[in-house]
């Protein structure tokens, strides 16, 4: 009778039918244990640091965020003008800036009553602008992820530049501070600029010679055109504005702008019907392959 430790474990030769005798397979039969170490294999899913991007400074955060906040806020001048030229009193202008605070529907409403437009179309037609920041919202809130008492304060910030500011940022903190950074320059500049801008109405004359109001949709291009990296995004954003550009003549103002989304979802079933054909022809031509080979 042998006697043998307990705990220890038998080691055994391996025999020659044995897959271990077999240089190289001993290796690829056990499985690699992580060590930690820079370059170890790991079974395990790939922690966070592995799924983000790097870190942005927090200065460059800011630097970028108060050029598009000045940038922009400048322009609430050239609304404060146009909305005292259309009628609207002084009280009525930063009121409006103040409780709308989005540049297109105050521009749009303002416009249409000086072209004589009936006071609710007016109204409707920038809402309908409006309407596309509650789409902002949907997903600025996935991204901010903000306390549920600051949520209704940061609504009123989410337009078209906060969230062009906040939807490239690489971490959480850092599309904080552009939001926040962004929405207050924006909206502190937006009214001043919108007060004076009316008080100084008069003795500016005609606002389109200035051209200030190409200065919003300046900058969102700017913001814009470095996100669109792929062919199928600049074919989306190409196919956007020729919608908005052939409807605007035809629709109220503020439906081309909603219409235009659906841009989105011709190009992807456009897609996938070439890539669909494209898959069809490849297994056909592996078809035939095959049945070559067996003949």
């Amino acid at each position: 009778m042998t006697y043998r430790p307990v705990g220890v474990q038998e080691r055994t030769r391996p025999g020659p039918n044995d897959p271990r005798s077999v240089p190289g397979v001993a290796e690829q039969t056990a499985p690699p244990e992580s060590t930690g170490a820079p370059g170890a294999i790991s079974a395990g899913p790939p922690g966070p640091a592995a799924e983000t991007r790097p870190d942005k400074p927090d200065a460059a955060v800011v630097r970028d965020a108060l050029g598009v906040g000045i940038a922009v806020g400048l322009s609430g001048f050239a609304f404060g003008v146009t909305s005292a030229g259309s009628g609207l009193s002084l009280l009525q202008t930063c009121v409006l800036s103040l409780l709308v605070f989005t540049g297109a529907s105050q521009f749009a409403l303002v416009g249409a009553l000086a072209a004589g437009g009936n006071p609710y179309t007016a109204a409707a037609g920038a809402f309908f602008l409006g309407v596309r920041n509650a789409f902002y919202g949907l997903r600025l809130s996935q991204l901010l992820a903000l306390p549920r008492a600051v949520r209704p304060f940061a609504a009123h910030w989410v337009i078209d530049e906060t969230t062009a500011v906040t939807l490239p940022q690489p971490t959480r903190r850092a599309a904080r501070i552009g939001f926040t950074v962004t929405g207050l320059t924006l909206y502190v500049l937006w009214n001043l600029t919108t007060l004076v801008g009316a008080l100084g109405a008069e003795a500016l004359g005609d606002t389109d010679a200035w051209g200030l109001d190409a200065a919003s949709p300046a900058v969102f291009l700017a913001l814009l055109a470095p996100m669109l990296k792929s062919t199928t995004e600049r074919v989306t954003a190409g196919l956007a504005v020729l919608l908005a550009l052939t409807l605007l003549p035809v629709l109220p103002a503020g439906v081309p702008v909603l219409l235009s989304a659906f841009a989105a979802p011709i190009v992807l079933f456009l897609m996938g019907r070439t890539k669909r054909g494209a898959d069809t022809k490849d297994d056909a031509a592996a078809q035939r392959k095959k049945g070559e080979r067996h003949s």
